[in-house]
């Protein structure tokens, strides 16, 4: 599944349980982030458990971040926070309401506070690294 609607689609019809297995399974899928890039420059302050993002620019004009935590479920809504913003251009990046993209899956409610206290850290953070380019 990699498209941010196919997985709102699925997530709206699935019970608790399943939601946290589907958000466990988005993390899963997260390309892996070298240890090495696991620093304090690319943790993500606000968070309960540990989350390291790090951004790349490759050859087209995309950013490509990879990212990471130590909680799986924090992992799996830091790879539903990248499903908006993936290889887009700074400028798209910008321009997107992640937020807005996010409030279907209603991850206030449906998860504690605690594992999503730091999502507006997440996405401060792309918006500052987007703008930096």
């Amino acid at each position: 599944m990699s498209d941010l609607a196919e997985i709102r689609d699925e997530y709206e019809f699935l019970d608790a349980d399943d939601r946290y297995r589907l958000l466990i399974d988005l993390g899963r899928a997260l390309e892996p982030m070298p240890e090495a890039l696991k620093t304090d420059a690319t943790l993500v302050r606000g968070c309960s458990a540990s989350v390291w993002v790090y951004p790349t620019q490759g050859d087209s004009a995309g950013l490509h971040f990879l990212a990471d935590s130590n909680a799986a479920i924090t992992k799996g809504i830091i790879a539903l926070v990248l499903k908006t913003v993936q290889d887009k251009t700074p400028v798209e990046i910008l321009a997107t309401d992640i937020e807005g993209e996010l409030a279907p899956f209603d991850l206030r409610n449906q998860l504690s506070s605690n594992r999503t206290q730091g999502i507006p850290n997440m996405i401060a953070l792309i918006r500052e690294t987007a703008g930096r380019y």
